[in-house]
Protein backbone atom coordinates (compact mmCIF):
# COMPACT_ATOMS: atom_id res chain seq x y z
CA UNK A 1 0.00 0.00 0.00
CA UNK A 2 1.57 2.99 -0.99
CA UNK A 3 1.42 6.28 1.31
CA UNK A 4 -0.16 9.19 0.25
CA UNK A 5 1.52 12.83 0.61
CA UNK A 6 -0.56 15.14 2.67
CA UNK A 7 -0.82 18.74 1.96
CA UNK A 8 -1.73 20.78 5.04
CA UNK A 9 -2.50 24.26 5.39
CA UNK A 10 -1.62 24.78 8.88
CA UNK A 11 0.86 23.97 10.86
CA UNK A 12 0.47 23.87 15.20
CA UNK A 13 2.66 27.24 15.56
CA UNK A 14 0.47 28.77 12.79
CA UNK A 15 -2.80 28.05 15.10
CA UNK A 16 -0.93 29.13 18.24
CA UNK A 17 0.17 32.07 16.92
CA UNK A 18 -3.27 33.15 14.39
CA UNK A 19 -4.40 36.89 15.47
CA UNK A 20 -8.22 37.68 14.46
CA UNK A 21 -8.86 41.25 13.78
CA UNK A 22 -11.46 42.89 16.11
CA UNK A 23 -14.47 45.26 14.51
CA UNK A 24 -16.82 46.99 16.65
CA UNK A 25 -18.23 44.15 18.22
CA UNK A 26 -15.28 41.42 18.23
CA UNK A 27 -14.10 39.53 16.11
CA UNK A 28 -14.11 39.99 11.76
CA UNK A 29 -16.38 37.04 11.61
CA UNK A 30 -15.42 36.41 7.80
CA UNK A 31 -11.56 36.15 9.28
CA UNK A 32 -12.56 33.65 12.05
CA UNK A 33 -14.83 31.42 9.28
CA UNK A 34 -11.70 31.37 6.54
CA UNK A 35 -9.48 30.27 9.41
CA UNK A 36 -11.47 27.84 11.12
CA UNK A 37 -12.04 26.13 7.26
CA UNK A 38 -8.24 25.55 6.68
CA UNK A 39 -8.58 24.12 10.16
CA UNK A 40 -11.33 22.06 9.78
CA UNK A 41 -9.71 20.48 6.27
CA UNK A 42 -6.60 19.80 8.01
CA UNK A 43 -8.54 17.62 10.79
CA UNK A 44 -10.33 15.97 7.95
CA UNK A 45 -7.04 15.03 6.21
CA UNK A 46 -5.28 14.03 9.63
CA UNK A 47 -8.12 11.55 10.06
CA UNK A 48 -7.82 10.25 6.69
CA UNK A 49 -3.81 9.51 6.96
CA UNK A 50 -4.94 8.34 10.82
CA UNK A 51 -7.37 5.26 9.25
CA UNK A 52 -5.01 4.55 6.18
CA UNK A 53 -2.04 3.93 8.83
CA UNK A 54 -4.03 1.89 11.19
CA UNK A 55 -5.55 -0.03 8.11
CA UNK A 56 -2.06 -0.54 6.68
CA UNK A 57 -1.28 -1.78 9.85
CA UNK A 58 -3.79 -4.20 10.81
CA UNK A 59 -2.73 -5.41 7.05
CA UNK A 60 0.86 -5.77 7.86
CA UNK A 61 0.39 -7.77 11.42
CA UNK A 62 -1.85 -10.02 9.69
CA UNK A 63 0.11 -10.79 6.98
CA UNK A 64 2.97 -11.38 9.76
CA UNK A 65 0.71 -13.87 11.80
CA UNK A 66 0.29 -15.39 8.63
CA UNK A 67 3.76 -16.40 7.33
CA UNK A 68 4.90 -19.49 7.79
CA UNK A 69 7.00 -19.83 10.93
CA UNK A 70 10.25 -21.48 10.26
CA UNK A 71 11.21 -18.46 7.42
CA UNK A 72 10.07 -15.45 10.08
CA UNK A 73 12.12 -17.85 13.14
CA UNK A 74 13.78 -20.82 12.36
CA UNK A 75 13.99 -22.88 15.60
CA UNK A 76 17.37 -23.03 17.39
CA UNK A 77 17.35 -27.42 16.46
CA UNK A 78 16.65 -25.95 12.59
CA UNK A 79 19.63 -23.93 13.11
CA UNK A 80 22.05 -25.44 14.81
CA UNK A 81 21.62 -29.37 13.11
CA UNK A 82 21.67 -29.83 9.49
CA UNK A 83 19.77 -31.86 7.63
CA UNK A 84 19.59 -35.81 8.12
CA UNK A 85 21.67 -35.26 11.43
CA UNK A 86 20.19 -36.99 14.80
CA UNK A 87 20.96 -36.74 18.34
CA UNK A 88 22.55 -39.89 17.86
CA UNK A 89 25.13 -38.61 14.94
CA UNK A 90 26.12 -35.69 17.34
CA UNK A 91 26.77 -37.88 20.45
CA UNK A 92 28.89 -39.99 17.94
CA UNK A 93 30.57 -37.23 16.47
CA UNK A 94 31.30 -35.75 19.77
CA UNK A 95 33.20 -39.13 21.05
CA UNK A 96 35.42 -39.50 18.04
CA UNK A 97 36.34 -35.87 18.42
CA UNK A 98 37.22 -36.76 22.50
CA UNK A 99 39.44 -39.82 21.86
CA UNK A 100 41.33 -37.75 19.03
CA UNK A 101 41.88 -34.90 21.12
CA UNK A 102 42.38 -36.97 24.60
CA UNK A 103 43.62 -40.03 23.13
CA UNK A 104 43.87 -43.08 25.88
CA UNK A 105 43.69 -40.81 28.96
CA UNK A 106 39.46 -41.24 28.71
CA UNK A 107 40.03 -44.73 29.68
CA UNK A 108 42.19 -44.09 32.63
CA UNK A 109 45.45 -44.99 31.41
CA UNK A 110 47.77 -41.87 31.70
Amino acid sequence: MASEQFEYNLTGKEILEKEFKTGLRGYNPEDVDEFLDKVINDYSTFSQEIEALQQENLRLRAELEDAPKAVVAPTFQQAAQPAGTTNFDILKRLSNLEKHVFGNKLDGNQ
